[in-house]
């Protein structure tokens, strides 16, 4: 089963080339950071509300990236808010995607694969060994949001996450997607850290717009 961040990070992923999309300003790191949260609060680790940030079980999932993310989280001396967190952790955990990548590599779901452009300057890409896993995730949010069906907590977070990044540009026609937006839009209000992700990543986007006359 992946994890909410490698979901995320599937659908960003451009299956034609292996190189993330061109998303929202920082939003995709805002994205896993959320995603990871968001897993260990369904894991019982931690509990959030609008105010506080708590974690309530400091034992180890047996996931990297989580123990690490729980560990900087016990350690505080302080009583934060999420929306300091998803900023914190976005911003001093620089090579988080790089770790999800590499966990999909690990599960055999992406492979590496590194090529030189006119023989100097290295990049490195991820193409998809096998677009199963990608397909089931787009496919389970059609049905979703193309049905009146309640998501579960899971399907929740997801909404949400994939909202925030606007990767539904990604599953649905653009027809398809006018018509969804008011479904998406109240399924994504369901969980409290994707509207978090949401409304940080509004912010950054519209401090970026902002500064672009003076820049020009």
């Amino acid at each position: 089963m992946l994890t909410f961040a490698e979901e995320i990070l599937l659908l960003a992923l451009d299956d034609q080339n292996g190189k993330i999309k061109p998303l929202p300003p920082q939003a995709l790191r805002y994205a896993l950071v959320g995603a990871l949260l968001t897993e260990l609060a369904l894991l019982d680790r931690i509990d959030t509300d609008l105010d506080a940030l708590k974690v309530i079980n400091t034992e180890p999932t047996g996931d990297e990236l989580l123990d690490l993310v729980l560990e900087r989280l016990a350690s505080s001396r302080t009583e934060c808010g999420t929306t300091y967190w998803l900023t914190e952790l976005a911003w001093h955990m620089r090579d988080l995607q790089d770790h999800v990548l590499q966990q999909l590599v690990n599960k055999s779901v992406l492979k590496i694969e590194d090529r030189k452009i006119l023989w100097v300057f290295a990049v490195r890409r991820y193409p998809l060994m096998d677009d199963r896993e990608v397909k089931e995730v787009k496919s389970r949010l059609r049905e979703l949001i193309m049905s009146d069906n309640i998501p579960d907590p899971r399907e929740a977070v997801l909404v949400s996450l994939v909202s925030a990044c606007q990767l539904f540009d990604e599953i649905f026609t653009p027809e398809e997607l006018n018509r969804l937006r008011p479904r998406i839009a109240e399924l994504a209000k369901l969980d409290l850290i994707g509207r978090e992700v949401s409304r940080s990543i509004n912010e950054i986007s519209l401090a970026v717009a902002a500064s672009m006359p003076a820049m020009m």
